[in-house]
C-alpha cells in the first residue's frame, strides 16, 4: 500500500511538471541538462521517477548506471531524439555518420564553451516587449513580404540543429533588395534600433554581428538546444508572428543551471547571452507556423558600467578611444588580443590563440579546414580530450579528408601536437596520406620544425612528400 502511494505521488508530480513546461508563466521547471534532449551527453536521461531507487530510495540503492543522472520528468525523450537522428540519416546517407558528427560537435560545444565565457548578466536572459522602433521596422517588413516571398532555408548537409527534413524552415531575408523594403538600409536600421536595448541590458558596448532575416518554423519543428558560435554573444530573439495550437516555448538554461521555458507572443523580445546560455526548442511545434528574427551583437570590450574615472587618474573612456584608433577593441588589449568575452587561461582561450597565432582578431582559420570534421578541428587546436571523444564515437573519421585532402593527422603534425599525432596513429591514421597538394604529415612536421613529431613519424616509417620535393 505504501509503495502504491509513493507511485501515485510520483505520477502526480510528473504530470504537474510536464504541464508546467508549456504554462503561460515563465516560471523555471526544475530540471537541468540532458532531460529534454542531449546537451552534455549523447543520450537523454532515462532515470525515470518511478524506478525503484527513486520511488523508494531507502530500500533500493541507486544502480551504477544511474549514478549522477538527472531525474527524467518529461517521459521518453530518447525515443523522440532517436527518431530525429534517424530522419537526418535518411536525408543525408552520405557521407556516412555526418549527422552523428554534427551532433557530437554540438554537444561538445555545449559542454565546453559556457565555462570559458565571460557573462555580463546575472541570469543570462530576460523577456521584454520589443522596443517600438524595432518592432515597427520588423512588422512592416513582415507584412509586406509574408504572403509570397518566403524561400526554403538551405541547411548544411547533416545539420541537426533543426529537423528540416521533416519540418522545413523558410527564410525572408532582410538583406534581399528584391523584397519590398529589403536591403542593407533596413538591416542596419534594425541593428541600430535594437542596439541600445541590448547594450543597456548587458552594460557593454556592442557592435553588430549577425542579422539575416525572419525564420519561419513549421508544424513539428524542433530546434536543438545549443550555444551559438562566437562571436555571436549578446543577442535578441523577436517573435514576429505565429499560428499555433499551444505555446511553443524557448527552453533557456540560465546561469543558475536550471531550465526555463519561456513563452512568447508577437512583439515579445528575449534577450540572451547566446555564447554561454544553452537555448533551443526541444518540444515539437504544434501549429501552422512560428516566425522569429534573430539579432546578434559582439561586445567590443568596453564596459558601459565603468565609472568615468578609475585606476587612479586613468580615464578609461579616453583609453578606450585610443584603443579604437589603434583598431584594438577596448579592453581586448588587456589579454593579448583575446576577445573580452573569452576568459583568459580557459580551453576556449587556448583554442582562440591556436587559431590566431599572431593575436590578430581578424585572422582567419587556415583554408585547409574547408569541409573539416570535428576531428580536424580538435587536431588543429591540440585538443586531445575532444579528439579522444570524437574518435571513440566515430571511429571511421580518423582518415577523413577535408576539401583540400587534409586528414586530422596533417593538422596535428602541422601544429606540432605530439600526443595528438600519437593518438591518431594509434587509431589507424595513414601516416603517408597526401593532401591535394601532395603533402604528407611528415612534410608538415618538418616544414614547421616540430622535431618530436617528425622523429615519431619517422620512427613509424613515415616518408616526406611535398610540393617542392
Amino acid at each position: 500500500m505504501a509503495i502504491n502511494s509513493i507511485n501515485l505521488l510520483v505520477t502526480l508530480v510528473f504530470c504537474l511538471v510536464v504541464a508546467s513546461v508549456t504554462a503561460e508563466q515563465d516560471e523555471p521547471v526544475e530540471y537541468g541538462v540532458d532531460v529534454s534532449a542531449p546537451m552534455h551527453n549523447m543520450k537523454v536521461s532515462n532515470n525515470y521517477p518511478w524506478l525503484p531507487h527513486n520511488a523508494d530510495p531507502q530500500n533500493n540503492p541507486t544502480p551504477p548506471e544511474y549514478a549522477g543522472m538527472p531525474i527524467q520528468w518529461l517521459g521518453n525523450k530518447q525515443e523522440q531524439y532517436d527518431k530525429m537522428i534517424k530522419g537526418c540519416s535518411v536525408k543525408y546517407p552520405k557521407p556516412k555518420g555526418i549527422c552523428a558528427q554534427v551532433e557530437l560537435d554540438r554537444v561538445q560545444m555545449a559542454l565546453r564553451q559556457p565555462s570559458s565565457m565571460q557573462n555580463y548578466t546575472d541570469l543570462g536572459f530576460k523577456k521584454i516587449r520589443t522596443p517600438p522602433a524595432v518592432w515597427k521596422l520588423i512588422q512592416d517588413f513582415w507584412e509586406k513580404n509574408k504572403d509570397n516571398k518566403m524561400m526554403t532555408e538551405n541547411w548544411p548537409k547533416g545539420n541537426t540543429y533543426v529537423n528540416h527534413w521533416d519540418s522545413p524552415t523558410y527564410m525572408i531575408s532582410v538583406e534581399d533588395s528584391k523584397l519590398r523594403g529589403g536591403g542593407h538600409i533596413i538591416k542596419q536600421a534594425i541593428w541600430d534600433a535594437a542596439k541600445d536595448t541590448v547594450q543597456e541590458w548587458t552594460g557593454e558596448e556592442l557592435t553588430e554581428c549577425s542579422l539575416y532575416g525572419i525564420r519561419v518554423y513549421t508544424e513539428g519543428a524542433v530546434l536543438a538546444t545549443h550555444v551559438d558560435r562566437m562571436p555571436l554573444v549578446s543577442s535578441a530573439i523577436v517573435n514576429v508572428a505565429q499560428d499555433v495550437d499551444e505555446p511553443w516555448p524557448i527552453e533557456v538554461y540560465g546561469h543558475d543551471g536550471k531550465a526555463y521555458n519561456v513563452t512568447m507572443e508577437p512583439g515579445d523580445m528575449v534577450l540572451y547571452e547566446s555564447h554561454s546560455v544553452l537555448h533551443g526548442r526541444p518540444f515539437p511545434l504544434k501549429g501552422r507556423f512560428y516566425a522569429n528574427i534573430f539579432i546578434h551583437f559582439e561586445p567590443t570590450g568596453h564596459s558601459l558600467r565603468h565609472e568615468a574615472k578609475m585606476n587612479g587618474n586613468i580615464d578609461v573612456h579616453a583609453e578606450y578611444n585610443k584603443a579604437v584608433k589603434r583598431r584594438a577593441g577596448g579592453h581586448e588589449v588587456d589579454h593579448d588580443g583575446l576577445p573580452s568575452y573569452i576568459v583568459a587561461g580557459t580551453r576556449e582561450a587556448q583554442k582562440w590563440h591556436a587559431r590566431h597565432p599572431d593575436n590578430n582578431r581578424s585572422a582567419k582559420v587556415n583554408s585547409s579546414l574547408t569541409g573539416s570534421t570535428a576531428a580536424h578541428r580538435a587536431a588543429q587546436e591540440g585538443d586531445l580530450e575532444s579528439l579522444e571523444e570524437v574518435l571513440s564515437a566515430l571511429e571511421d573519421i580518423v582518415n577523413k579528408k577535408d576539401a583540400n585532402g587534409w586528414t586530422p593527422l596533417h593538422e596535428g603534425a602541422r601544429g606540432g601536437y605530439l600526443e595528438v599525432v600519437q593518438l591518431l596513429v594509434e587509431k589507424g591514421a595513414d601516416i603517408n596520406e597526401i593532401t591535394a597538394n601532395g603533402e604528407t604529415p611528415l612534410y608538415w612536421a618538418g616544414k614547421n620544425e616540430h622535431g618530436p613529431v617528425a622523429k615519431f613519424l619517422e620512427g613509424m616509417g613515415a616518408i616526406v612528400l611535398g610540393p617542392e620535393l
